[in-house]
């Protein structure tokens, strides 16, 4: 393995991490299938590509891409609270709403933004040399986002956003809407999906409407890969899993192809993952 190929798959597992941060909130934490997953990543990359090819500065758009995210995130959790649809049907609603609204962000199905700036050319041109201007510029924000996520999610309110998902029926009984907790949740969730989607386009050099098909699997995948390799002892430790999770997964799809594997078989490769590391602690207990 080249350090160039390494430094790539890490940066790609630190990018699609964020993501699975997202993911980690909604599954793990509210404890809701949310598959509005697959529509807010390409809305975050789509939203980030047509402000660059605007005009306007990289990082605005990263911020306008969060910002669409949480709409995203808002519409589902008020079909789900407002209108009582079911998790899962609310989840598949906005994102086969977002499908057209992607759409009509790029105005056409791809946007290339080669040779056009962006957040990692900018570190670049502070004087940081290739390859390690991308990583390091994707380590601080990585950092970033889970100090103030682990900050979010220790405060009264993530208590009782960690606890809606645990025990409803207890959060109700103490005057906490369960309602209004799952909105906020499904809403970080999907600020976090859509910077991702935002950071994954600059970083890949194009946003392309079809970018979040099995974005979901992959956020489960890395969430399950951390897990299983961390540990869920605390907080902390159970965000910081979901990133070496991230890294993990994108390390073995790239040494997948690497080896020859269609990339038509990565999907097929996907769950196999998912199904060993599901496994993984049935089979260390009957081991034992």
């Amino acid at each position: 393995m080249s350090l160039g190929f390494a430094i790539t798959s890490l940066e790609q597992g630190l990018a699609f991490s964020i993501m699975a941060l997202g993911v980690f909130i909604s599954f793990r934490i509210l404890d809701f299938a949310d598959l509005t997953v697959d529509g807010s990543l390409p809305l975050g990359a789509a939203v980030s590509a047509r402000m660059i090819m605007a005009g306007y500065d990289p990082f605005y758009s990263l911020a306008a891409a969060l910002l669409a995210g949480a709409g995203a995130g808002f519409i589902t959790g008020f079909l789900n609270t407002r209108l009582k649809i079911a998790p899962l049907l609310a989840g598949i609603l906005t994102m086969t709403s977002l499908y057209s609204i992607n759409l009509r962000v790029m105005g056409r199905p791809n946007i290339p933004l080669l040779g056009r700036e962006n957040i990692f050319t900018k570190v670049r041109d502070l004087g940081i040399s290739y390859p390690w201007y991308s990583l390091l510029l994707l380590l601080v924000i990585i950092m970033v986002v889970k100090l103030l996520l682990d900050a979010f999610l220790n405060t009264q309110i993530g208590f009782a956003m960690r606890a809606t998902g645990d025990n409803p029926q207890m959060i109700r009984s103490m005057g906490i809407s369960t309602n209004t907790m799952k909105m906020l949740g499904l809403i970080i969730s999907n600020a976090l999906v859509s910077l991702s989607g935002a950071l994954v386009g600059q970083y890949q050099g194009f946003a392309d409407v079809n970018m979040g098909v099995g974005a979901i699997i992959a956020g489960l995948a890395s969430v399950i890969i951390g897990e299983v390799i961390i540990g869920t002892k605390s907080m902390i430790i159970a965000t910081f899993g979901v990133i070496i999770g991230s890294i993990v997964y994108r390390f073995s799809i790239s040494i997948a192809l690497n080896l020859g594997l269609a990339a038509s078989d990565l999907k097929l490769l996907t769950a196999i993952l998912v199904i060993f590391f599901l496994s993984t602690p049935r089979i260390r207990k009957a081991l034992r």
